[in-house]
């Protein structure tokens, strides 16, 4: 069962609350979290874009939500009321999707509504909304979200200029360019990551004193 902190174990509100999610912890960079979507819809900068804020909005809302509830969701059936209250805001942003891009909402496809099993928004959930107050627990998954998207844009971006010459549709190479078709393939996707994943680790360790972060092994995104 979990159990709320008191008001006096609640740790104090830091900047590092909103910027731990950024670049310590990472969910795409640094977690390895969320990966079905991570690779499905970074083929372009839009769609990478458009997931990442969908995912935003569903952890905020549903971090706060936790947090309000969290004193009154019995500890039995806490889970299942998290599915509920994050397949709700999931819900939302599917018909607000649909209701402003048709386009964009098939490309999306299916991992529009699988941000329900989103792994980071139930952990954040469980693990930090139902035992922070609602501020901690806005911020803390403000910055979650902000990282989700920087991860998914710093993919996306790559993906697309090197796959088809262009950002957000726009041209950026001449006419001469010969786009690199296996960025736009789920290989591409995993080539680009790697890449990203060599760089930070070689930035971090550079840091004086720091050691480069270890990758996790297993990964239980989706």
């Amino acid at each position: 069962m979990t159990t709320p902190l008191r008001p006096d174990q609640t740790p104090p509100l830091t900047m590092d609350t909103f910027l731990q999610g950024i670049w310590r912890e990472n969910p795409v960079l640094v977690m390895m979290l969320g990966m079905c979507p991570t690779m499905a819809v970074t083929n372009s900068l839009r769609n990478a874009l458009a997931m990442g804020l969908a995912t935003l909005f569903v952890l905020v809302g549903s971090n706060a939500l936790v947090s309000m509830l969290r004193s009154l969701v019995p500890g039995t059936v806490r889970i299942a009321t998290y599915i509920v209250i994050i397949a709700s805001f999931t819900t939302v942003v599917d018909y607000a999707i649909q209701a402003i891009s048709l386009t964009l909402y098939g490309a999306l496809g299916a991992f529009i509504q699988l941000i329900v099993v989103n792994c980071i928004i139930l952990g954040r959930a469980e693990a930090y909304a139902s035992r922070r107050p609602l501020l901690h627990s806005v911020i803390n998954a403000g910055g979650v979200g902000i990282g989700f998207t920087l991860g998914l844009v710093m993919l996306g971006g790559v993906r697309e200029l090197l796959g088809s010459g262009t950002l957000l549709g726009f041209p950026v190479f001449g006419a001469s360019f010969q786009p690199w078709v296996i960025m736009l393939l789920p290989p591409g996707g995993f080539f680009v990551l790697g890449a990203w994943l060599l760089l930070l680790n070689w930035l971090r360790g550079r840091q004086p004193g720091a050691a480069p972060t270890p990758v996790p092994v297993h990964n239980h995104g989706r």
